[in-house]
């Protein structure tokens, strides 16, 4: 444990946190979002086996950065104690175990389901992220260019499900995509429930409580009318701008159609 805590202490090279909207930011979302719509595009058209094979190696390297993050925060962030803040159960951290699971899925309907999810869920939260950075830029290099990279996959992975017509493309896709964030928001519950019941420490992965959200709007929800009230709004107005999302898919879908 010495020689990892010294590893990991040897490269938490510091930086200045980057400010919201500075150069660094604006760059990088800009030259980010233009390779991910140039590349979804170019490879709209692979195979399926070819497409499960990049789902794969995505899913694996966001498996491999997300434990070296793990051991970074351990001994870097919070000195040889773990965060359950940063338990890898968040919205935006579900495409590295979907981009594990779904290519192997026999079932098509399930896997249709999981591909809309990254589409309509994951492709939302990741381009959102963006627009209000503050848990993206850290003061360490590590740490700000792995949250960039990491959403900025989620757009490339929801980009390219949908241009290649792999998920949400019809009414039922999006109907098996909310059920899947319902029953992942259930799960998430479940686990924010136990760590902080059981094991002693706050954790509120999906922002679904026990406890407060700290985003922006459902936080005075929180504070006014208790977290309970705050998720029963949450859960439908996230479902609710994923529908947007659908209907904007399908509006592009129709008019590429005509032209």
């Amino acid at each position: 444990m010495d020689k990892l805590d010294a590893f990991f202490e040897s490269v938490a090279w510091p930086m200045e946190t980057p400010p919201s909207y500075g150069a660094f930011h604006i760059l990088f979302t800009i030259i980010g979002f233009t390779v991910c719509v140039i590349l979804a595009w170019k490879l709209r058209k692979v195979s399926d086996k070819t497409a499960n094979k990049l789902l794969f190696i995505l899913g694996f390297i966001l498996a491999l950065s997300e434990v070296y993050k793990q051991f970074f925060c351990y001994f870097v962030i919070m000195d040889n104690e773990y965060c359950w803040g940063e338990f890898p159960f968040q919205l935006c951290s579900i495409p590295m175990y979907m981009c594990l699971i779904a290519p192997f899925m026999r079932n098509h309907k399930i896997q249709r389901s999981l591909y809309s999810f990254m589409v309509l869920y994951n492709l939302l939260g990741g381009a959102i992220a963006f627009t209000e950075p503050s848990g993206l830029l850290h003061g360490h290099w590590f740490l700000t260019l792995h949250a960039l990279f990491w959403h900025l996959s989620l757009v490339f992975i929801g980009l390219f499900l949908c241009f290649s017509r792999r998920g949400a493309t019809t009414i039922q896709d999006y109907w098996g995509s909310t059920i899947t964030f319902v029953v992942l928001c259930i799960i998430a519950f479940a686990l924010n429930f136990i760590v902080q019941n059981v094991v002693g420490e706050h954790m509120n992965m999906f922002f679904v409580g026990p406890g407060n959200s700290p985003i922006i709007v459902f936080k005075q929800f929180s504070e006014w009318f208790g977290w309970y009230i705050n998720t029963l709004i949450y859960i439908p107005v996230v479902a609710l701008g994923a529908y947007l999302i659908f209907l904007l898919i399908h509006y592009l879908q129709n008019k590429n159609k005509s032209i």
